[in-house]
Order: structure tokens, then sequence, then C-alpha cells
């Protein structure tokens, strides 16, 4: 039996419900999935806002930074009031008050290859909104491994992208770049500039791909990578094929597990 259409929950996605690809049954999806966001940061404020947003079930929060005055130009789930918070403990007191629905998990940790298998299995899609090679990496062995989905995303100045990784079954990171590129000696040290609203787009995208992975809806970018510049503002779409020697999800590593 149906909900009563006119309860606060379902007054709360009403715009949802009236989507002819989405409606109940897409929401009722929605509600029991569990989502981990890895980065709470610039990628993933405007994940996570969207996916509470949304009514995502269960919304895991992994990082373990602190709140910087030089994150706030970017990072819009953090306020100046919460400089040297925990950025869990930030993000997950705005995405509450957002939605009290969501069941929001905190995870102050460190994403790294001896902690991803353990927070992958424990979710149904996972989001990389990281800004680190080895978590990046780390990420999509961890989902290959455990067949789940990534969406991964990346930033960097005026451009962004966003690839759909279905762990085992489609075109990995890894078939796109087998091992993390070494930065050249001559690369001065210091923070990658990002331009203030590109990680809300991009972060956006993301939510946009999990929401239709839950639901079963739409076209998501598995096999191709959305590359967005938003300096001349221009989309380009670069189709990504599985590599069979692909060091995660080729054929002789499957074979060999």
């Amino acid at each position: 039996m149906g909900r009563d259409p006119a309860s606060p929950s379902d007054a709360r996605y009403l715009r949802h419900l009236v989507i002819p690809e989405l409606g109940e049954s897409a929401q009722e999806k929605i509600r029991s999935a569990g989502v981990a966001v890895v980065g709470a940061g610039g990628l993933g404020s405007p994940c996570l806002y969207y996916l509470a947003a949304a009514g995502v079930g269960r919304l895991g929060v992994v990082d373990c930074g602190h709140v910087e005055l030089s994150n706030l130009q970017r990072q819009v789930v953090h306020f100046t009031s919460d400089i040297g918070r925990a950025k869990t403990d930030s993000a997950a007191e705005k995405l509450t008050a957002l939605n009290p629905e969501v069941e929001v998990i905190r995870h102050h940790i460190l994403l790294d290859p001896t902690t991803a298998d353990a927070l992958v299995a424990a979710y149904d899609i996972v989001v990389a909104a990281v800004d680190n090679l080895e978590a990046r990496y780390a990420l999509n062995d961890a989902c290959v491994r455990a067949g789940k989905a990534l969406v991964e995303g990346a930033i960097s100045h005026f451009t962004g992208s966003v690839m759909t990784i279905l762990g085992g079954s489609s075109a990995c990171y890894r078939c796109l770049s087998p091992e993390a590129p070494k930065v050249a000696s001559n690369v001065p040290a210091g923070p990658l500039g990002v331009f203030g609203p590109v990680p809300g787009v991009i972060g956006a995208i993301q939510a946009s791909e999990v929401l239709k992975l839950i639901a079963g809806c739409g076209r998501p970018l598995v096999n191709r990578m959305l590359w967005l510049d938003v300096l001349d503002m221009t989309c380009d779409e670069i189709e990504i094929a599985r590599e069979p020697s692909c060091p995660a999800c080729g054929e002789r590593r499957a074979t060999a597990v």
C-alpha cells in the first residue's frame, strides 16, 4: 500500500515523485540506498547536499581533515564558524539540518589502500570526491574488487571531469591511467588553483550520476568521461574503452583472481 500522498515526506520529494522516470518506486530505492562520499570538500559539498536533499537513506561522509579558512571559497558545506572543526562533523550537521530523514554516518578516516575495502563493502555506491591520487586509485581498485559502482570526479583550475565506473564490468580509472603519474621535479609545490564554481558543477553532476544509478534511469557516464571547461564554457565527451591489460580490471587480472 502506498504512503499518504499528503504526508510531509512525500511533500519533501514531490518534485521527484511527479517525474515519470522517477516516481514513488525510484524514491523508495533512493530511500533504501547507501552512498559513501569520500571527501567533504569542494566536490563533496554539493554532492552531499544534493544526495541528502534527494533522501538517500544512508549517507557516509568520509574525510580526515579539518575546516580551514582557505576551504571556504569552494567548500560550501562548511561555514566560517566551522573553522577548526572536523569536516565530517561540520558536513554532517548541515546535512542533518537539511534532511533529518537521512542517516548521516561520519567516517573520520584517511582513505588509503588499507581502509578502502572495508568502506566500500559497507555501501552500495561510492563517490570519489578526493584531491589526491592515492585515494583515487585505492577507491578504484576497491570498487573493482567488490563489484561496486564508483562515481569519479576531478577538478583543476577552470576544468572538471566525471566518469562512472561499474566495478569489474566497465572501464575503470586504471584503464585510463594505469599508474599514478609522476610529478615533475620542476613543478612548484603549493595548493592547486580551483575556480570556485567548478567543483559545484562537477559535484552536482556526480550526485546526478548516483541518483540515476539508484533509480535505474537515464544513461550514466559508463565507458565515457564528461569533460567541462567553464572558462570557454565547452563540454566534451571522451570514450573510454576497457583495457584488457588493465592492472585492476583487465582480463589477465580477472583470470589470476
